[in-house]
Order: C-alpha cells, then sequence, then structure tokens
C-alpha cells in the first residue's frame, strides 16, 4: 500500500514522501493517526501545495536549529548526588533531570529528544545526545561528581583524607 506521510515518521521517511508500506500498518496506525494519506491525485496535489511551504518554512528553521545545537554544544551541566565506596550514586541521573536542568539555563527540550539510553549511576564525565531535529543532534557535557556530606568533612578534619578526585590519600 503506498501513503503520503503527512509528518515525519522515525525509520519511515519524511513528511510529504510517498512510501511503501504494510496494508494493516497504512490502514491501522498510520491513516487513523494522521500521520499519513491514501495516494489519490487530489491528495497528490494538496502534498505538493503543502511540500512547497514547508520548504521555505524548513530553511527558516533549520538555521534556528544550528545556533540551538552550537549553544547545547558548549552547555556542561554538574550534578551532585551521594555515592558509595565504588563511585555508584544512590539514585541516578535520568533524561528528566537534565532536562530541568536545561530548562533552568533556558533551553526548553522535550524529555524524549535527551538521548540516554538508561539512567547514569556512576560518578563521572559523560557526553548525551540531545536530538534537535530529524538530522541535528547536540552533545551536552553532563559531569556527576560526589556530594560532600556533613560527615565527609568532619572526617577530614581529623586526619588524612582520601582526595575525591584521584582516590588515593
Amino acid at each position: 500500500m503506498k501513503v503520503i506521510l503527512k509528518q515525519d515518521v522515525e525509520k519511515l521517511g519524511r513528511r510529504g514522501d510517498v512510501v511503501n508500506v504494510a496494508p494493516g500498518f497504512g490502514r491501522n496506525y498510520l491513516i487513523p493517526r494522521k500521520m499519513a494519506l491514501a495516494v489519490t491525485a487530489t491528495n497528490m496535489k494538496t502534498i505538493e501545495i503543502e511540500r512547497q511551504a514547508q520548504k521555505k518554512k524548513l530553511e527558516a528553521e533549520r538555521k534556528t536549529f544550528q545556533t540551538l545545537v552550537e549553544k547545547l554544544n558548549e552547555v556542561s551541566l554538574t550534578f551532585t548526588r551521594r555515592a558509595g565506596e565504588k563511585d555508584v550514586i544512590f539514585g541516578s541521573v535520568s533524561s528528566g533531570d537534565i532536562r530541568e536542568a536545561l530548562a533552568g539555563l533556558g533551553h526548553d527540550i522535550d524529555k524524549k529528544k535527551i538521548l540516554l539510553d538508561e539512567p547514569i549511576k556512576r560518578l563521572g564525565n559523560f557526553t548525551v545526545p540531545v536530538k534537535i531535529s530529524m538530522d541535528d543532534r547536540a552533545e551536552v557535557k553532563v559531569v556527576v561528581a560526589r556530594e560532600e556530606t556533613a560527615g565527609e568533612t568532619a572526617g577530614a578534619a581529623g586526619g588524612p583524607a582520601e582526595d575525591p578526585a584521584t582516590g588515593k590519600d
């Protein structure tokens, strides 16, 4: 079954593309969710007009996406968490935490666009990809540091303390 995509569909195509899909996928998923139209002469003309208007709009969006990517590539987020002896943190740093930190810096990014396979559960430096558009991705630097607790600072005053950066006395 051939359909015309009304919006970008991951791993299938972009808006305005004519793609061949399984009949059930087209009838039961794409068309009811208004993601696609059946291929007819009228629909082809309508999509062609929309495609020309969309092309102009995409050029303007492309420039804003590029500036956003450049800004996000320079961002470094630091999270402090309590951690055990083997640098495993209690809890985690999730895509929701990263989204909130980015929102605090003035970047409104959807949580689903932060491509974190699984929450960060260790101390260290990480690079987290952020999907801006289908073609544009930014990389945000995330630093997870050890949270200083009252017990650690009191113990440091009494004798030799472990250096958290090197792990040595």
